[in-house]
């Protein structure tokens, strides 16, 4: 109870500032989980999802892949990215054709990673500034309260207001320190995720390319035979 207690005395003395922080701070922690939740969902399902589409594609068999993708229930990127690919292989054989279309598809999914994330760090600074906010509006009250206070209150009076003052910056530094890392940790995830989209597009065309090739260099052998 004691440590609750020093917590509730620490906020109520920081004075209004305070609220206009713990809300910026509940709202930049609410989209931090959602997106954490939100990755971390789309991370397992590529993973699964490649699981079953490398051997496939590694065999040949694009057919088999092209309804990997299209029967995807989990709805992973890397069958939304795969799929616009394998759909074009069907009917062109340019690799500049299929890649375009991929780059095209993946335009679309990196705003879909990358969605609210920047808002977190935006918190982050709004509660570091409202923070500073209250302090400099604190300190402008408590010196005009120390004005017209008697002598011999002036410097009780003038450490009591400055502490209390100083709790708006501390709650904010409190708040925005956390935020700073989430942001940081979901950029990276994102990152990541991005990165394995486009590992997995290059091996995909790779494949394609080379499955093209073959037919070739098996007449060219032929003519030569």
């Amino acid at each position: 109870m004691g440590f609750i207690n020093t917590i509730a005395n620490f906020f109520h003395d920081g004075g209004f500032w305070m609220y206009p922080i713990l809300l910026v701070g509940s709202t930049g922690f609410a989209i931090g989980i959602e997106r954490f939740w939100k990755l971390s969902i789309v991370e397992k399902a590529n993973r699964k999802m490649w699981d079953q589409l490398h051997p496939v594609l590694y065999k040949g068999d694009f057919d088999k892949a092209r309804d990997l993708t299209r029967n995807d229930k989990s709805k992973s990127t890397v069958s939304q990215l795969l799929m616009m690919g394998l759909e074009r292989q069907g009917s062109v054989r340019r690799r500049e054709d299929i890649e375009i279309v991929m780059e095209e598809e993946m335009m679309a999914i990196i705003p879909q990673l990358e969605k609210r994330t920047a808002y977190i760090s935006l918190f982050a600074n709004l509660s570091t500034l409202l923070g500073l906010l209250g302090t400099i509006i604190g300190l402008i009250q408590a010196f005009q309260a120390v004005a017209n206070a008697a002598a011999s209150e002036k410097a009780a009076l003038l450490s009591a207001s400055i502490s209390e003052a100083m709790n708006c910056t501390a709650f904010g530094l409190i708040v925005a320190i956390p935020l700073l890392v989430v942001s940081l940790f979901l950029t990276t995830k994102a990152g990541n995720i991005i990165d394995s989209l486009e590992m997995a597009s290059l091996k995909t065309l790779n494949i394609i390319s080379f499955a093209q090739i073959r037919p070739q260099q098996a007449a060219d052998h032929g003519e030569k035979a």
